[in-house]
């Protein structure tokens, strides 16, 4: 029968205290173990963690070990190291083509030269031409070098008077500290002249440089010193063609 204590209204009651108790469990939160797994979770995060920073940490170390000897061996190696490392990397590299070029049964030069562009021929051109740039005179070793340079570029030996010594003479033509040779050999008349030649050449060719400046009596004087008429010679040639008319009228009493 209806009523509170029916049977239908005591099912109702037992399930509203269920549903409020659960309802309470969950206000509650998780229970221990749950918990427990979340903190276990959460440790294994950080010690992952940890294990990777340990890692980069000890990959930095290494690297900063292995630069600290790199740059220990660059330190120790000469100055001009890379380029040397260049030029010998660029010699093997020439030594291949030729290898290749030979089994081909082509010429090097050839192919060398049809790889190069007409922009970089004309800059290597120009480099050749100012090789050896007179850059006027610095000491007296340097222009003793040159001159030594200049005259050794122009020697054109005779191979076959050459040969013609090396068979008279054998090893005795190749002088070392106990070699007596004074007086044992003559100079052809040939190779006299040549010499002789050469060594007027030079003496023209100084007189040229060092030849002094006439002095004109008949000149105005103009100068008060010989640094004033140094400076009066300049100022001259830069701006007499401007001064000539001032300059006579100056003379004549005419100037305005």
């Amino acid at each position: 029968r209806g009523g509170s204590g029916s049977l239908p209204g005591l099912l109702a009651e037992c399930g509203s205290f269920q549903s409020s108790e659960e309802e309470e469990e969950e206000e509650a939160g998780p229970g221990p173990a749950a918990a427990a797994a979340a903190a276990e979770q959460r440790r294994e995060e950080r010690l992952r963690r940890f294990r990777e920073l340990h890692m980069k940490r000890y990959e930095a170390c290494k690297l900063n070990s292995q630069e600290v000897v790199e740059e220990d061996k660059r330190l120790k190696l000469p100055p001009n190291w890379e380029a040397k490392k260049a030029r010998l990397e660029w010699e093997l590299q020439v030594q291949e083509k030729k290898k290749e070029c030979a089994a081909r049964g082509e010429d090097y030069e050839r192919v060398k030269l049809l790889e190069i562009s007409a922009e970089d021929a004309e800059r290597w051109e120009r480099k050749k031409k100012r090789k050896n740039p007179d850059l006027g005179f610095s000491d007296y070793a340097a222009a003793q070098l040159r001159q030594y340079q200049r005259l050794t570029r122009q020697i054109k030996p005779d191979l076959e008077q050459y040969e013609k010594l090396k068979e008279q003479y054998g090893e005795a033509l190749y002088p070392t500290s106990d070699s007596l040779l004074h007086g044992t050999h003559v100079p052809s008349k040939e190779g006299v002249d040549r010499m002789v030649a050469d060594l007027e050449k030079q003496i023209e060719k100084r007189e040229k440089y060092s030849r002094r400046r006439p002095y004109n009596d008949d000149a105005d004087i103009d100068y008060i010193n010989e640094r004033n008429a140094k400076f009066n010679q300049k100022a001259e040639r830069f701006y007499g063609k401007y001064t000539a008319e001032i300059k006579q009228n100056l003379e004549r009493g005419t100037a305005v």
